[in-house]
């Protein structure tokens, strides 16, 4: 099963990929996490990509490509995978068809989860991030035992740069203009569905097992 996620910042897809992975057996792919393992590390990638995400801005689409390219590569992606964040563009996109074609393999479903900006702000300017084990909690509904404190480690809880409101609000206009048209791309593939991502948590993921379901039956 081979699959992208799409969505605004703040549309949950995270949470729905790791309940796909667990459901369906395939790894979750996720550039953001990737670039902050790299940034963490002070590694080169982690360096060029810095800037960009603590401005909210896309990193370039060669440099999301390759990371991306050298991941699918790797042997428990062989029976599928979960593209989380990837692609974000229309170029990226179409450099991901190019990829797939050369592997002889071909996307089952784009997931497209959909919420209004202002969920986006509200869900992402209430998240904080251990300092320590880099463990997430959400103020709206898993809010650590003691607050800034981390459950999980006792390391101190902290806004990420690119939580803040301002910088979010910049973000949901980066995706609009840059990666919405996806959209319409994989629309003319016919190959896109829509769920709606300010359901129920359960009637999110009814929605995906009956999806995903019926596309494995094909």
């Amino acid at each position: 099963m081979f699959l992208v996620l799409l969505g605004m910042p703040g549309s949950g897809k995270g949470t729905q990929a790791q309940f796909i992975k667990e459901s369906f057996g395939v790894p979750h792919i996720s550039t953001g996490d990737i670039f902050r393992e790299a940034i963490k590390a002070e590694t080169p990638l982690g360096q060029k990509a810095k800037g960009y995400l603590d401005r909210g801005e896309l990193v370039p689409d060669e440099l999301v490509t390759d990371i991306v390219k050298e991941r699918i590569e790797k042997d428990d992606c062989r029976n599928g995978f979960i593209l989380d964040g990837y692609p974000r563009t229309v170029n990226q996109a179409e450099a991901l068809d190019t990829i797939m074609q050369k592997k002889g393999i071909s996307l089952t479903s784009v997931v497209d989860f959909r919420i209004t900006p202002d969920e986006a702000v509200r869900r992402l300017s209430s998240r904080r991030s251990c300092s320590s084990c880099s463990a997430v909690y959400n103020l709206l509904h898993k809010m650590p035992k003691e607050e800034g404190k981390c459950d999980l480690c006792g390391g101190k809880l902290y806004q990420r740069d690119d939580d803040r409101e301002d910088v979010i609000r910049n973000r949901l206009k980066v995706y609009e203009l840059q990666t919405a048209p996806i959209i319409e791309y994989y629309e003319k593939q016919n190959n896109i569905s829509h769920i709606d991502a300010e359901a129920q948590i359960a009637s999110i993921r009814e929605s995906i097992t009956e999806l995903l379901g019926s596309k494995a039956q094909k």
